[in-house]
């Protein structure tokens, strides 16, 4: 990305600031930051028991147990490499706003890792995954805009406007006010 591209996405970024504030007080459903913490260690003794309680926080809606299984089977460090669990549980993750989940899910789909490879969806939701907070995701969106054609670009940059609309609206009709008055 050029110096000019990086700034004014940064620059967009920060003016996403008070929305970010506003998920973190479990404002809306797009941006919820992961909370919680799951922990997989292939050389565990009880690595057993360690995976049967992520399971069960990701089974509760634990976007951060949902993405350390979706890394456990994505690494296959433990246990055998299983991309359609690896799939499941990042999209489950991504779902609820983790950028992190977002950022291997749209590596997995720029490289055809469990599915077959799609573009334009690679690049929207490494998108999603910057705005949450997944800076690397910016690079790797840029990498796959490289690999898109100009018709694919302009379809998926239209997805994420019409995404940020609905968030944007979601936000305004949530508290009566616009999301971009200043905050109380």
């Amino acid at each position: 990305m050029n110096r000019t591209g990086r700034a004014l996405t940064l620059g967009c970024l920060l003016l996403l600031q008070p929305l970010l504030a506003h998920a973190q007080a479990g404002g809306n459903s797009l941006l919820i930051p992961a909370l919680g913490r799951c922990t997989l260690d292939p050389q565990a003794q009880d690595q057993a028991e360690a995976l049967a309680a992520c399971q069960k926080a990701a089974d509760e809606g634990d976007a951060e147990a949902q993405y350390e299984l979706g890394e456990f089977y994505y690494e296959g460090k433990g246990a055998p490499q299983d991309f359609n669990q690896a799939l499941s549980y990042f999209e489950k993750a991504s779902l609820q706003g983790h950028a992190q989940a977002q950022f291997k899910l749209g590596t997995m789909f720029f490289h055809g890792e469990g599915v077959p490879a799609n573009n334009v969806q690679a690049y929207i939701v490494l998108k999603m995954a910057a705005v949450n907070g997944a800076e690397e995701a910016l690079d790797t969106a840029d990498e796959v805009a490289e690999h898109m054609q100009r018709d694919e670009l302009e379809v998926a940059t239209q997805v994420l406007g019409q995404i940020f609309r609905k968030y944007l609206m979601e936000l305004q009709s949530a508290d009566g006010r616009s999301p971009f008055s200043p905050l109380p």
